[in-house]
């Protein structure tokens, strides 16, 4: 049984899905719980994952707890009829947290992917810390993206024969996009492809980035005004605390391209017509390496620090004249922005969901492990 919520778990799962589905060795049915709807369902088609299951649990203005809760009392329903060997629960979020639990206490084996992510501080991702230490608990195997989550997991103990380094799904999720043929529906983009403008590409949504979000909007506005003939493309998330705080900032600006969250294939085709990316969001440090896109993060920390050694992604914090520095650094630095663009991906080689349902065949007794991912 795989769960997923979000986007960004389904982009992770998807390669997973399809591996899974043509392996005469398992059976297997997909959970949606809805966390994220219309983002959700983009994914959903352009990978063609159909869930067997929908909880449809999107609903405005719901507290964590309850959104917990109802996931919760959705997924024992189904454990219960559907009696899984093995529950998938990806990455941090609390669809992830309440997939595992629910599993656990129905007695399923729950395995972890993209274990071992940790900043510790657990106010920090919030709520996602927290989850992914909970999720590491009662799984029965890790499949950890690195050997720095590898480090991780052995540091809090877990039985080095419980994990394996599979690389992230993320980057097999990305080498298949990268073969789609992708039209903008925002005639801005579109132009895109027609001019040699320099493109820099910015999101914000973090939950603790909230009280920044008017120091990033206003470290865009400084960008924007420094440098006209760059256009900046913000695909700006539908929170609207996030709205309210950004776009006051960033909406009078000409060379300013706001739209709404778009689609994962033109997302990914607009990270690839970029010249550089600051974000806050987790998957983003992943993919755009993989591009030769340098990353800033505006985050105070991160759970994906393999990145900032090898030196394609620096943490810039959420500090408007800092954000700014950093930007103007590569903007105006031919060879600080080489050495980044050039830094070597850490994070995988596009076979990684190969490497997960190999694990999971050995969990259970039909298959053996591969040769763990080496960058």
């Amino acid at each position: 049984m795989t769960v997923y919520g979000t986007r960004p778990e389904a982009i992770k799962i998807a390669p997973v899905v399809s591996a899974l589905r043509g392996d005469p060795r398992f059976d297997l049915v997909v959970i949606s719980t809805g966390q994220h709807r219309e983002m959700l369902e983009q994914v959903n088609a352009r990978f063609g994952i159909k869930p067997d299951y929908d909880l449809a649990l999107m609903k405005p203005g719901q507290s964590l707890n309850e959104l917990v809760w109802r996931a919760l009392e959705g997924l024992d329903a189904l454990i219960t009829k559907e009696k899984p060997d093995i529950i998938i629960s990806q990455g941090d979020t609390s669809t992830a947290m309440a997939a595992a639990l629910a599993g656990f206490n129905r007695g399923v084996r729950v395995v972890h992917l993209e274990a071992g992510l940790r900043t510790q501080d657990i106010s920090s991702p919030f709520p996602e810390e927290a989850n992914r230490r909970i999720i590491g608990q009662v799984a029965s195997l890790h499949l950890a993206p690195t050997n720095v989550s590898l480090e991780n997991l052995r540091r809090e103990s877990f039985p080095a024969e419980d994990i394996v380094v599979t690389g992230n799904t993320v980057i097999d999720a990305l080498l298949a996009a990268s073969t789609w043929d992708v039209s903008f529906e925002d005639p801005r983009l579109e132009e895109l492809r027609r001019n040699d403008k320099r493109v820099v590409l910015l999101t914000t949504h973090r939950r603790e980035n909230l009280n920044a979000m008017k120091e990033i909007g206003g470290a865009i506005q400084d960008l924007a005004k420094t440098y006209p003939n760059c256009v900046f493309t913000l695909p700006l998330h539908l929170n609207p605390r996030v709205r309210e705080a950004v776009l006051p900032e960033v909406e009078d600006n000409s060379n300013v391209i706001i739209t709404d969250p778009l689609p994962y294939d033109q997302f990914t085709a607009l990270m690839a017509r970029s010249y550089l990316v600051l974000t806050d969001s987790g998957g983003i440090q992943e993919e755009a390496p993989s591009l030769g896109k340098p990353v800033l993060v505006m985050r105070e920390n991160t759970e994906r620090p393999e990145a900032i050694v090898a030196g394609t992604v620096k943490l810039v914090g959420t500090d408007r004249k800092r954000i700014v520095e950093e930007a103007r650094t590569l903007l105006d630095d031919k060879r600080a922005y080489e050495v980044m663009a050039n830094a070597v991906n850490p994070y995988g080689d596009g076979k990684a969901s190969s490497r997960v349902i190999a694990a999971i065949a050995e969990l259970v007794g039909v298959g053996r492990r591969m040769p763990q991912f080496e960058p």
